[in-house]
């Protein structure tokens, strides 16, 4: 594996990391980070916060999925809720006092533990699937990233900054040149959601949350100088 110098390429995010991206997306979306202004979405809803290309689901219902229920933490049913509807964003995540909070109903996202307090948790979350595979998307892909593994947690969602640590493999046109590492990758995590220019075909359930392939037009990657 190699370094790369510092540039700014098309990233991609495979089916295995791509997840993580969702997952930070849905805790800016939690009625507690919303009325407590820490998140950077707290005033955006029904605004279009993220691509055209990008429709994202939390549905309780899925029949088969890890995290399907008939009710939540709190005894509410569950249901399905579309967080984006292409980039729009169409709903916050609520318990019954987030809710209660924004003068909203509850989402029937309630989430506890056996000793805890509700909180709210997403129960089955996705990406609708777009129509290329991972490999026609880095045939596009004249230079850029490929990533296969983040490190680190470097994202704050008051302000959006994301900065994480990577490895993966680098694109040199339309191919896989050859792997690298001990590499940054960094952007604003609101842009990040609205440069995204391709959704990928594969959505592959290995948890609750999945995703399929993703590729951000632009994000710095910091290598070697």
């Amino acid at each position: 594996a190699r370094t790369v110098p510092t540039c700014e390429v098309p990233v991609l995010f495979d089916g295995l990391t791509a997840p993580s991206l969702l997952s930070q997306l849905v805790s800016c979306v939690s009625g507690y980070a919303v009325y407590r202004q820490a998140t950077f979405l707290a005033e955006r809803l029904g605004d279009t916060v993220a691509s055209s290309l990008v429709t994202a689901i939390d549905d309780g219902r899925r029949p088969g999925g890890l995290g399907t229920r008939p009710f939540d933490g709190e005894g509410l049913p569950t249901r399905r809720n579309t967080i984006l509807n292409a980039g729009r964003l169409e709903t916050f995540l609520l318990d019954s006092y987030s809710g209660r909070k924004l003068g909203k109903p509850s989402t029937g996202n309630a989430s506890r533990g056996a000793g805890s307090a509700p909180g709210v948790g997403a129960t089955n979350l996705w990406i609708e699937p777009g129509e290329k595979t991972l490999d026609a998307l880095i045939a596009e892909t004249d230079k850029g990233l490929l990533v296969t593994e983040l490190i680190g947690m470097g994202f704050n969602p008051v302000t959006g900054d994301y900065s994480r640590g990577a490895a993966g493999l680098w694109i040199e046109n339309g191919e896989i040149a050859y792997p690298v590492e001990e590499i940054t990758i960094a952007g604003n995590f609101a842009d990040m959601w609205l440069n995204i220019d391709a959704v990928g075909s594969e959505l592959v359930w290995l948890s609750r949350v999945a995703s399929p392939p993703l590729r951000i037009a632009q994000m710095t990657v910091a290598g070697s100088g």
